[in-house]
């Protein structure tokens, strides 16, 4: 597939040239410029819920080791609970239902959204799990809860997702671990000393948590270096993006667009009150780094890569007819959403590809319909190559059966408030600051509808389209 994808694609419209005009036009356009009034029908369906986000919060989105370093994954996920309890000052018992996703889980608290919901001070009577799904752990609770309301089985559902890279399960080796299981069973001294004397120094040797595909046995690092390399993605046009994330979220930041956000008092340490990886820099800073995963000719480096974060977020999901009941405002509908999978080896990070034509097409919209685009930027050289499969005729006909190409966001609608480049990315808790950050944004902006999509480890991707609550 890689040198039938560098044949073709190479001559893809986005060139570097293209791509340097596209993100000096989104930082030179103001994040307050007004979408033009367009006469757009409503998604509501006829006999199905309107489903509604009343309001999102996340705790700053921390790199892994820093002021979060001796907390605990729940105590993340209680604080973005407590938030949003703050923030909408819904009663606690009016919950019918809690949605979590995390990825690596700590072996305490494996279902962590029951204890953080009971941390937070939610009613033992109500239920909580957790989900996975890698990268798009919370969209999946998320649609969990919207799939709960739309049966039926609920009116509110709050949902949220985290993740702790400061602290990640580190286990004995297997054998060291079949010996200890053994150790345990041992009835006699003497089975125990056999057993102790048959410990090697091999044996421990720590197996720390998989960075690899299972399937593939290859890194996600390594795999966006190839994707960028089969799609002719350069290490300019890589790290050309990376400065734009950086610049939009540090203007959006000191803006006060990412009202998201809210403060959280670490024990023991000071009040933390903004995202702290944002770091504009210079093309000149970038292109001094070595690639992180091909060496020495790769294009993916630290600073065109997400970094490991910890963070938390919350939703409160609720049908439209309890929130107005409750005397909510709503600040958005959640429509239509897809799950796709494909080629893990190949095809890894391409899920927005394969997930937008679908979402559209269920939603009867086209690209030209959106005015939010929100992407999860995994990799800078993963958002170039998908935009470039999206722009594809012969990538749509050849891998995805589909007559035409989608087509490419425009880059003044796309991302335009920094993305996981810039912000952080925890695995976990992604989804829900991608959704909450479409609604604030066609809050201000005052478009209609707004798209998220995100790829997801394993081959499998996500979108969902949100459609403004009238004002």
């Amino acid at each position: 597939m890689a040198s039938m994808l560098l044949t073709s694609l190479r001559s893809s419209p986005l060139t570097s040239v293209q791509t340097a005009q596209f993100a000096a036009r989104s930082l030179s356009t103001s994040v307050h410029l007004q979408a033009q009034v367009k006469s757009k029908k409503t998604l509501a369906k006829p006999g199905m819920k309107n489903i509604v986000l009343v309001d999102g919060v996340r705790t700053p989105f921390l790199l892994s080791g820093t002021t979060y370093a001796d907390l605990m994954p729940h105590d993340l996920a209680r604080a973005a609970l407590q938030g949003l309890l703050n923030r909408t000052g819904i009663p606690k018992e009016a919950v019918d239902y809690i949605v979590y996703g995390e990825v690596i889980q700590e072996v305490k608290t494996s279902n962590v959204a029951r204890e953080a919901a009971l941390g937070a001070g939610f009613s033992d009577k109500t239920p909580a799990h957790t989900v996975t799904m890698a990268c798009i752990s919370s969209n999946q609770a998320m649609t969990t809860g919207v799939g709960m309301i739309a049966a039926g089985q609920c009116d509110t559902v709050v949902a949220g997702g985290v993740e702790f890279m400061s602290d990640v399960p580190i286990r004995h080796s297997r054998k060291m671990r079949k010996t200890m299981l053994s150790l345990n069973k041992a009835k006699t001294l003497g089975a125990r000393l056999s057993l102790l004397g048959s410990i090697r120094l091999a044996h421990l040797a720590p197996e720390l948590p998989a960075v690899a595909e299972f399937s593939t046995a290859e890194t996600m690092g390594h795999s966006a270096d190839r994707l960028a390399a089969a799609f002719g993605v350069t290490r300019l046009e890589q790290d050309e993006f990376a400065l734009r994330s950086h610049m939009l979220a540090k203007k959006a930041q000191d803006s006060g667009l990412l009202s998201d956000v809210i403060s959280f008092k670490v024990p023991g340490k000071d009040i933390v009150s903004k995202d702290n990886g944002i770091r504009p820099s210079s093309m000149e800073q970038l292109a001094k780094l070595k690639p992180a995963f091909i060496k020495p000719h790769g294009t993916v480096t630290a600073a065109n890569s997400s970094f490991l974060t910890d963070g938390a977020s919350a939703v409160l999901i609720m049908s439209e007819e309890k929130a107005l009941a409750m005397g909510y405002k709503p600040k958005a509908y959640l429509r239509d959403f897809v799950y796709v999978s494909q080629d893990p080896k190949d095809q890894l990070l391409l899920g927005p590809t394969y997930s937008t034509p679908k979402v559209l097409e269920r939603s009867g919209l086209t690209l030209n319909d959106i005015d939010v685009f929100e992407f999860h930027e995994a990799f800078a050289g993963q958002i170039m190559a998908n935009l470039k499969a999206m722009d594809s005729d012969w990538f749509a006909q050849t891998y995805m059966g589909r007559k035409s190409k989608v087509g490419v966001p425009p880059m003044e609608k796309f991302n335009t408030w920094g993305g996981s480049l810039s912000l952080g990315h925890p695995f976990g808790a992604t989804g829900c600051r991608l959704v909450t950050t479409v609604a604030h944004r066609l809050l201000k902006e005052g478009g209609q509808y707004g798209l998220v999509a995100a790829c997801a480890a394993g081959g499998q991707g996500h979108a969902m389209v949100i459609e403004a609550y009238p004002q």
